[in-house]
């Protein structure tokens, strides 16, 4: 059998931009309110409250759909907190609008951490980076989330909340 290898040239579909930086806002020392930003993927909202209950500290819900970017009533009801923690993203056009709703959040002022299954990580911090918020805050949870039972979602977002603590500084 003769196999016929034919390398291509791939475009990124990123690009290079020349974006001005984000400014990515500091998380308060002191939070009251945290806003979970559920897009609405199967077991985002078992990550968030996995999060929530584990950070004891006042927490309001907000949905949004995965595929498309929050309206500015949802971005603007997630921004009433100190704190926006934005789930989940494990595919491509919901990984997308989980970072660019985090910078949107950012460039109104209010802190954001994304999370991005393990499988997109690359692809999230590159496009928060092709639009100027290098230091966007995204953490890792393993991938895949869709179709997976509630037990199996919970372990996976405890290694999740260790690395939210950590950029919260609570141990």
């Amino acid at each position: 059998m003769r196999v016929k290898v034919i390398e291509k040239e791939v475009m990124d579909p990123l690009g290079e931009t020349a974006a001005d930086k984000i400014e990515v806002m500091a998380v308060p020392s002191k939070i009251n309110k945290i806003s979970y930003f559920d897009n609405t993927k199967p077991n985002a909202d078992i990550i968030l409250a996995a999060v929530d209950e584990s950070l004891d500290i006042n927490g309001k819900k907000v949905e949004k759909p995965a595929g498309a970017g929050a309206t500015e009533e949802q971005l603007k009801d997630a921004a009433d907190a100190d704190l926006s923690i934005i789930a989940v993203g494990d595919c491509g056009s919901c990984s997308t609008w989980v970072i660019l709703d985090a910078i949107r959040l950012e460039k109104e002022g209010t802190p954001t951490i994304s999370i991005c299954s393990d499988n997109f990580m690359d692809y999230a911090r590159s496009l928060a980076k092709s639009h100027g918020a290098d230091d966007l805050r995204i953490v890792e949870i393993k991938h895949p989330i869709s179709g997976q039972k509630e037990e199996n979602i919970r372990e996976k977002a405890a290694e999740t909340v260790k690395e939210i603590k950590k950029l919260l500084n609570i141990n």
